[in-house]
């Protein structure tokens, strides 16, 4: 009787709190301050992402690309030591053009000092080499796709098969389908690598696609485009092509 007694009395005292106006409003206020604080957060996170970052391997003609886009002309280029980084205007946003080297000791740090601003990444392939190069080619775009920040974030991917102008470039779908095949048997290497490393790890948690499945792009969480386009000299014969980069770029 006691205790049946005690629960009224807190039922008494704890009624007129829950029905008072005042504690519902200062409760409503209370939940809208945290839900905007939580859109302001992420509103702001999303905001800070304003890079297009061009990547690949040395040599797939990423600063023609950016020399293109930057500064809509034509200069002769250099491998880069290091980043190239310039404002590109879009007809309602302002973005960043990020060009990071592409040599194999570069690449990766520069990669991991931009790739919480990217807004899109364009990774670049020369369509003339990419036979010879395939394994390369393969490895770093595994690199980049099983990064923990891209997968986090995920930002669009294109992948821009460049140098079409060259008689002997593939072309995309061939390029899509030489890649998607190569990426299943560097993600076979690799995930056998991570095992024989540690028998315990899951495999899921470092497994590029779909388990059980051939590796396709469609596969993956984010969104994988793949186009074609020649930022040469722009000659009378062989034009520059770069609008389905810059309509690429004009979508993020």
């Amino acid at each position: 009787m006691e205790s049946e007694s005690e629960v009224i009395k807190e039922k008494i005292h704890t009624e007129p709190i829950l029905n008072d106006p005042r504690y519902i409003t200062l409760l409503s206020v209370i939940v809208l301050i945290f839900t905007f604080l939580f859109w302001w957060c992420f509103s702001r996170r999303r905001h800070l992402r304003r890079s297009v970052l061009l990547t690949g391997l040395s040599d797939s003609g990423k600063t023609l690309l950016f020399v293109r886009l930057a500064y809509s002309q034509y200069r002769q280029t250099f491998t880069s030591m290091r980043e190239n980084v310039e404002d590109y205007f879009t007809s309602n946003k302002t973005l960043k053009i990020v060009d990071l080297p592409g040599q194999e000791r570069l690449r990766n740090k520069f990669f991991d000092q931009y790739k919480n601003s990217a807004k899109g990444i364009v990774y670049v392939v020369d369509s003339v080499t990419i036979q010879k190069e395939i394994r390369d080619v393969a490895e770093y775009l595994y690199t980049i796709l099983l990064d923990p920040v891209i997968q986090s974030n995920c930002p669009p991917l294109l992948i821009l098969c460049n140098k079409q102008d060259q008689p002997m470039a593939k072309g995309s779908q061939v390029i899509k389908s030489l890649l998607e095949k190569e990426l299943n048997l560097v993600r076979v290497t690799k995930s056998n690598q991570l095992q024989s490393v540690d028998s315990n790890q899951s495999t899921s948690s470092a497994y590029l696609g779909k388990l059980g499945k051939d590796f396709e792009f469609s596969h993956l969480g984010c969104r994988v485009d793949i186009a074609e386009c020649s930022a040469n000299t722009a000659d009378d014969d062989n034009p520059t092509d770069i609008k389905a980069l810059q309509d690429w770029i004009s979508k993020l």
